[in-house]
């Protein structure tokens, strides 16, 4: 439901400047999260695909993208392979190879967006990927294209994902899903994909609240 701190979960995950941990641990891979930066928590190949992606106008994809292969990788960026890899994605996520020649995210239609962030996470080959609300302002083509691509990469790389959603059509692409529903910071119920069909069916206060909520 709205205001349950979905949205908050994920930037305190990536440790937001405008959030603080006061209590409980983060722990991911063996690495406890709770005093790195968001930039050792990325080296750790975490990907937030935010609801609303950032605008960084003067800086071009291609740029971001060497840097941060390099950086990471700790050595120069073969051109011939990266320019490679950049167009074969372009074709799998449907966003034209002008794209990455353009500053990030600016001046992009949000779906636009959500497609040029795909193409930084296959790039960068993240394996956790918190998806927020990708499927927010989506046309029924464009989450398709979204959903393939998404299922695409799960084929090739087997990431962990975490979708944050109030619908069903983005999680549709994917077999063996567990659901969770989150109710004021707490998972309050969790199931199976048939999960969202009683949700879909009953809503989400008839079928948190009415005895089916879980013991704390």
């Amino acid at each position: 439901p709205n205001g349950t701190g979905k949205s908050t979960l994920c930037k305190v995950l990536m440790h937001h400047p405008d959030y603080e941990i006061i209590k409980g641990t983060i722990t991911y891979d063996n690495h406890v999260l709770n005093d790195m930066d968001t930039t050792s928590i990325s080296r750790l190949k975490i990907f937030l695909l935010a609801q609303n992606p950032v605008e960084i106008e003067g800086i071009t994809n291609a740029e971001m993208l060497r840097n941060v292969l390099s950086e990471v990788n700790n050595e120069k960026v073969d051109i011939f392979k990266f320019n490679k890899k950049l167009n074969e994605v372009c074709e799998i996520i449907n966003l034209p190879k002008s794209f990455v020649h353009r500053s990030i995210n600016y001046n992009m239609s949000g779906g636009e967006k959500k497609k040029n962030e795909l193409l930084h996470l296959f790039m960068l080959e993240p394996k956790l990927i918190i998806l927020d609300e990708i499927d927010s302002g989506l046309d029924i083509d464009a989450l398709k294209v979204v959903g393939n691509s998404l299922k695409k990469y799960y084929d090739l790389y087997h990431p962990a994902i975490l979708i944050i959603t109030h619908h069903a059509d983005i999680v549709s692409f994917f077999d063996d899903v567990k659901v969770h529903i989150l109710k004021k910071g707490q998972i309050v119920k969790s199931g199976s994909q048939s999960l969202i069909k009683e949700v879909e069916t009953k809503g989400f206060e008839a079928n948190v609240i009415n005895g089916n909520e879980l013991n704390e």
